[in-house]
């Protein structure tokens, strides 16, 4: 193949390529999180893949944006306490943590600080919390959700 072809050939490829890597999307997450790749990627704790689209979570914080993904929220409680003194910066409000709305299919995330939590719902590791946008009844806070699953002590 001359010189020339080759090159036309290579323009005549681009549209394709173009195409082809738009189906490798990385998918709409919020702001400062990090994508996590379902049934690859292992949770900070228990280390069991996140494969539950419900009920994932991430955390992200420090001055070098440090990650930690989960596959249930009562993971990422238990992570909090346990790795505060080698994390200190996750006490910071700058920390960002995210978990998955389980009204949702992995597709849409809350402030986890911010979301409303209802028991009954069954967790990857069994803390049982699923979280909402909205409040119902006999939902839970952040912070009394926190100390239920804190409570349950695996």
């Amino acid at each position: 193949m001359d010189r020339r072809r080759f090159i036309a050939s290579g323009f005549a490829l681009t549209p394709l390529a173009a195409a082809l890597s738009a189906c490798g999307s990385k998918g709409d997450w919020p702001e400062g999180m990090a994508e996590i790749k379902w049934d690859r990627d292992t949770c900070a704790r228990c280390s069991m893949v996140i494969s539950d689209r419900r009920f994932a979570a991430e955390m992200r914080g420090g001055e070098k944006g440090i990650v930690f993904k989960f596959d249930d929220i009562g993971c990422a409680m238990f992570w909090l306490r346990d790795k505060a003194k080698d994390f200190p910066w996750m006490a910071e409000p700058a920390t960002r943590l995210w978990v998955a709305d389980a009204a949702g299919k992995g597709d849409k995330w809350l402030d986890a600080r911010k979301a409303h939590y209802a028991g009954g719902a069954m967790s990857p590791m069994g803390y049982n919390f699923s979280a909402r946008s909205y409040a119902e009844a006999g939902s839970q806070g952040f912070e009394e959700m926190r100390q239920h699953v804190l409570a349950k002590g695996k």
